[in-house]
Parts: structure tokens; sequence; C-alpha cells
């Protein structure tokens, strides 16, 4: 990789965290203190503290500290990048596509971080290569970010914008990473060894695919379940109503991920068990609502239905939880307008 430099420690790489915002801005801030050239692509006032006061991380696990960070609006001044993180939720992703280019250099990888299925989902899979049509309407994505050069990773951490500049972590501190082909690739092996080396565990998996469909498997269910309610995931799982609607959502999406050739081997008890231990966290969805911003309701649920059609999938639980979190959401956009 041009861009990387050997270091006492590891191999400094240097890395384009666009959008710095809570999860962003706490893997940056990780990947800084393990001595990498990081690069934060932020907007509004959250660039704007980041600028002027640094980034300052109040993490339960690693503990507080502030950053002095180079943070900027454009891809286009931080240039080349070995790593390129897209921590945009998905919904951003088309709108900033374009932009990518500055920061391709000969062997650009891009790491994918958003919730729900991928533009890049059905790359190299036999029998189906048919893209997503709700996750990049158009096919502008994978112009601009090829599957190619997509390495897929899963968030496991609960992190939060407390401020502009301020990021709260509560729990978690592990990214399974893998390549779409499933092979060990050595850029897959560099960015794994730069996670470790920063404190965040990131295990290289043969199958993301199942990484991908674990996750949503909850994310279909506690995200617009905590926006529709306005409870946090404890809240959610402490109560029977809500376990029964996020079981019956659990096992909606475990049968079109099957339908799909992907058999999700984690149970539901098990799933609902991880939730309950994040305690008062608030869903990225319930975040959403609360802060006025856009929901990432096609990635989490819309796929999940696209699917759903094609394969022919009954999902009735899903299709109510979908219209009524629609509706929620568009309210809550003609409040702000």
């Amino acid at each position: 990789m041009p861009c990387a430099r050997r270091s006492a420690r590891l191999l400094t790489v240097k890395f384009a965290i666009y959008g710095a915002g809570a999860v962003g801005a706490f893997l940056g801030s990780r990947l800084l203190e393990a001595g990498h050239d990081v690069h934060f692509i932020a907007r509004g006032a959250n660039l704007d503290a980041q600028r002027e006061r640094g980034l300052l991380i109040r993490s339960d696990v690693f503990g507080e500290k502030r950053y002095q960070v180079h943070a900027t609006a454009s891809a286009a001044e931080v240039g080349p990048s070995d790593f390129v993180v897209l921590a945009v939720k998905a919904s951003a992703l088309t709108d900033i596509a374009p932009l990518v280019e500055h920061l391709k250099g000969a062997d650009t990888t891009f790491v994918s971080t958003q919730n729900g299925l991928p533009w890049w989902y059905f790359h190299g899979v036999p029998g189906d290569d048919r893209p997503i049509g709700c996750v990049d309407p158009g096919g502008v994505i994978a112009k601009h970010i090829p599957a190619p050069l997509v390495l897929g990773a899963i968030v496991y951490m609960s992190c939060s914008l407390a401020g502009p500049g301020i990021v709260t972590h509560t729990s978690g501190a592990r990214l399974p990473l893998g390549e779409p082909s499933g092979e060990r690739t050595e850029r897959i092996r560099l960015l794994s060894l730069a996670l470790r080396d920063a404190g965040i565990k990131a295990p290289v998996r043969n199958n993301i695919r199942h990484e991908l469909w674990v996750k949503l498997m909850g994310n279909a269910a506690f995200n617009p379940l905590s926006a529709l309610t306005r409870k946090t995931l404890a809240e959610l799982t402490d109560s029977p109503q809500g376990l029964r609607l996020t079981e019956a959502v659990m096992d909606e999406v475990r049968q079109v991920a099957s339908a799909v050739g992907v058999q999700i081997a984690l149970s539901n008890e098990r799933r609902i068990a991880g939730a309950r231990a994040a305690g008062d966290h608030k869903p990225s969805m319930l975040q959403d609502l609360e802060q006025g911003r856009v929901a990432e309701l096609d990635a989490l649920l819309g796929a999940v239905l696209e699917l759903a059609d094609r394969y022919h999938v009954s999902t009735p639980t899903l299709r109510v939880i979908d219209s009524a979190s629609r509706l929620l959401f568009q309210q809550a956009s003609e409040r702000v307008t």
C-alpha cells in the first residue's frame, strides 16, 4: 500500500474517516492512539468543534481523552488514503459516493460499516448478482465505490454524540471484518492488525454475510421498535410485548436470510441477550428520531422486504413495522420543516 510507512510498533497507515460522528470519531480516536495517520471528514457543528477544540472521547472502556485531530469537510483536502472508513449512515452513501474519488489511490480500500444490507451484498454470489435496488437506487454507490474495493465490517460498539465534538462510548469494541469473497487477503490482515493494535477486536471472518444477517436480525427489530415506542434496549427486552414483537421480526428476517442462502446460526435468545447487555443504550434509530435525522429505513427494513418479495417470503410483522416507522419519520420530518 503506497501511503503506508513503517513505524516502531506496526505499519503506520493513512486512514480517512468519512463521517466523524459517534462511531467514526471513536474508531478514529483509537487509530490515533495507535499512532496512525488519521483524517476526519465531518460537517456542521461537529466539524467546527473538532477544528476548534479537538475531539473529546468519554469511554467507559478506555477512559476520557481529548485528541487534536485533522478535520475537514473536503475529501480533496485529505487525498489518497490506504483505508477509507465509511462511517456515515447508509442513507447518506448516495450523496457522498461521488466525493470519495478524491480519496482513491492505487490500492485504496473502502471499509463498509453501515447497518443493514450493503450495496455490495451480492457481489460474487453465484446465481443472483442483482443489486438491492432500495439500498443503491440508480447504482450511484456501486459506480464510485465498486465492490472489489470494499471490505465489510460489522460495528459492535455503543457510541453516541453527547455534543459537537464529544463522543460517549459505553460498551463494545468489536469490529468483525470480512472480504466479500471470504479470502484472507493482505489488505484485510493489515486492517485487522491496525485495529487490534488500537484496542479494537477485529477478527477476520470467512463469511461476512452471515455476520451481516446476525446483526440485522436484531437491528431490524430493535431499531424501529425503539423509535416507535421511545424505549431503550433494556426497556424493550424487559417488556413481554416488546419481546414478542422482537422475536416475530427476528423469525421473519431469519426466513429471508435462509431464502438467500444464509442460515443464521445464532438463536433469538442469544441475540436478545446481547442487546439486553447494552442496558439503557438508545439504538441509532431512536437517536435519529430525537435529533431530527434521517433514519436507515431502507438498509434495515426496505432491503429485507425487497428480498422477501424477490424470493416470495411472507413477512407480515416486518411490513407493518416498516410502514409504521416510515409514517413516524415522515411526521417528524414535517414537524422540522
